[in-house]
């Protein structure tokens, strides 16, 4: 059964329920009735009035529901009061959103972080309605006296287990860390898809690359990071990286938690922002992932929007320009494929003006930019003779530019190269 509170200022209210609706079926579980509550100043017991609590505790003896998910994110105390008095166990957003993540993660990082972001979030709310909690541990030989509550061993025991993971959790995300620099290494331009949730990125993402990522009519299909190569573009090839899904009100913990999948849009050259072309609430819904973008650092990364499911919506595939004539949006359906061409054209555009590919002349004395040169991977090819090195040189402008400090005849030819590549030579 659903309570579905809204307040003012929270947009369209009907919008954001059938959104809960999706979550609840996503996660298993049946709806038997949804009970709308208008909540003008939240209630410090249950967050709902006392008068709309118990229409919902009569509706859960009517209907023999035996759980309560709230659309809200509620606060241990007011999650423990409505248990109390409903009698059943009460998620709330933040919990079933949780569950639905412990379901889709496959990855051991995945994993981890799922039970890690759970135990966080449980820590609060080990105070439920079991007085087993409140028993001390006794009458055993050795175990007499005051003792430990049962409550507090188990938060001891929570404490422990958060610190282990954690640990592991490190251990992992370091591993992720070093592939993610030997990526950066190869100097292959870095493509991540970002978008809300259910917007098609998983689809498009085995489209573009014939990947098997799971891809689904579910909210949060896609968890654990995946990346493949992708192939057929003018600037040459790029790495695709598929991420998790966003959504309004997403649990901070697990913001944080996702460090590893969320990475990969931090780490990106270009974000393809996916939106679905046929949700009207499209434009709120794109504050929404600008919003996580802010949060993990991402909000200054450049962005490509791509208008998706121009099936349902009825539109045609096209690109869409600035005045300068860069891409900005391009508009097509990963499902049938209409437009997918004009993406990778745009994706070459937009990859390929920051990318420099050139030759480069050094003499033997700059020994040291060689070296840079080539710890940063930007050197495709290299020949040497007596009078100095011919590098032929193929990497993003970023790589490129904090080598260019310092002075030099050779830092000044690399300048050069960043300027007018006929200089360089």
């Amino acid at each position: 059964m659903l309570v579905l509170p809204h307040s003012r200022g929270e947009g369209d209210a009907a919008e954001r329920a059938e959104e809960f609706v999706e979550l609840v079926r996503s996660a298993g579980a049946e709806v038997l009735a949804e009970i709308p509550a208008r909540v003008e100043a939240p209630n410090p017991r249950y967050y709902i009035g006392t008068g709309k609590a118990e229409e919902v505790a009569e509706a859960v003896r009517a209907l023999e529901a035996d759980v309560v998910l709230v659309d809200h994110l509620l606060s241990p105390v007011q999650e423990r009061n409505l248990e109390k008095l409903l009698n059943v166990r009460v998620v709330d957003r933040a919990g079933l959103i949780l569950d639905i993540f412990a379901q889709r993660a496959r990855s051991h990082e995945g994993k981890l972080e799922v039970e890690l972001a759970q135990l966080k979030h449980l820590a609060t709310r080990l105070v439920r309605g079991w007085t087993h909690l409140e028993r001390q541990r006794g009458g055993a030989i050795g175990l007499r006296g005051p003792g430990e509550t049962q409550l507090e061993t188990d938060r001891r025991l929570l404490g422990e287990r958060v610190k282990m993971l954690s640990k592991r959790l490190e251990k992992v995300q370091t591993q992720r860390t070093q592939q993610r620099r030997a990526r950066l290494r190869n100097t292959v331009p870095r493509v991540a898809l970002v978008g809300y949730t259910n917007a098609g990125k998983s689809t498009l993402f085995n489209t573009l690359t014939q990947g098997d990522v799971y891809a689904a009519d579910q909210l949060f299909a896609t968890l654990d990071p995946t990346v493949r190569k992708l192939e057929d573009l003018s600037c040459g090839p790029a790495v695709l990286a598929d991420t998790v899904g966003f959504i309004r009100e997403l649990p901070h913990d697990l913001v944080a938690a996702f460090r590893g999948t969320l990475a990969e849009a931090c780490d990106a050259d270009l974000l393809l922002h996916v939106s679905d072309a046929a949700d009207e609430e499209r434009e709120r819904l794109h504050q929404v992932v600008d919003q996580v973008l802010e949060e993990i650092g991402a909000g200054d990364m450049p962005q490509l929007r791509v208008m998706n499911k121009i099936d349902l919506a009825g539109g045609e595939p096209r690109i869409v320009r600035n005045a300068e004539g860069v891409p900005q949006q391009v508009w097509l359906s990963a499902a049938t494929g209409a437009g997918l061409d004009l993406l990778r054209e745009a994706l070459g555009e937009c990859l390929g003006g920051e990318r420099v590919q050139s030759e480069l002349r050094l003499p033997l004395s700059a020994g040291r930019l060689h070296a840079r040169l080539r710890a940063a991977g930007a050197i495709a090819e290299e020949a040497v003779d007596e009078e100095g090195w011919r590098l032929r040189i193929d990497a993003p402008r970023s790589v490129l530019a904090p080598l260019t400090g310092g002075q030099g005849q050779d830092v000044e030819l690399l300048r050069g190269l960043l300027g007018n590549p006929d200089t360089a030579m």
